[in-house]
């Protein structure tokens, strides 16, 4: 089973709008994810082209997440950075937006990043640890080595300051493990 998935949501609709289960512990056990979520983070873009990431926490604090778009469009990308995958560097993506629905799960042992499609997006996305300051890492969203195929909403992304100084896969030590679960693309999304 690929380590990051792509989870429709399914509405239920009528003349008044749709009712959905956005997280249910027994359907995504069913998918092979059994993670446990421990906080919801919420984050408002207020311009397309804001890059967020591509972050990660190290263990013994590592985050899987749980990723859906409420409000305008992402382009949401994961990183292998698992040492010993066959996959390492490779990345998969998938635009999530309040239209679709669509949600990524994504484990432990990738960078995860977004870009806004459009202005004013929130994304929310579960969580399976807390936020260490001394845990958090990242790598630069442009690597060419890795080679993310990013939209071009805008001229020039935005980044943090903290996210343009992030570093280079290249001199990455991953302290993630490998779990013997290569990654493959995602149905009918972007892979690199």
């Amino acid at each position: 089973m690929n380590p990051v998935q792509l989870v429709p949501l399914k509405r239920h609709g009528d003349d008044r709008g749709w009712f959905a289960e956005t997280y249910s512990q027994r359907a995504f056990a069913a998918r092979g994810l059994s993670e446990t979520y421990v906080q919801d983070n919420h984050s408002l873009s207020r311009q397309a082209g804001v890059v967020r990431g591509l972050h990660f926490q190290t263990p013994p604090h590592g985050q899987a997440k749980l990723v859906r778009c409420v409000r305008g469009s992402i382009f949401d990308v994961a990183v292998d950075v698992r040492r010993g995958s066959p996959t390492y560097g490779r990345w998969v993506g998938a635009v999530l937006s309040a239209d679709n629905g669509d949600q990524l799960a994504i484990p432990v042992g990738f960078a995860h990043g977004f870009m806004t499609l459009e202005p004013d997006t929130e994304v929310i996305y579960k969580v399976t640890d807390f936020y260490a300051p001394a845990h958090d890492g990242g790598l630069i969203w442009n690597d060419p080595a890795i080679g993310v195929e990013w939209p071009a909403p805008a001229a020039q992304p935005i980044l943090s300051p903290k996210d343009l100084a992030l570093g280079r896969l290249a001199d990455f030590d991953s302290p993630f493990p490998y779990d013997g679960r290569p990654l493959a693309p995602l149905v009918n999304q972007s892979s690199g």
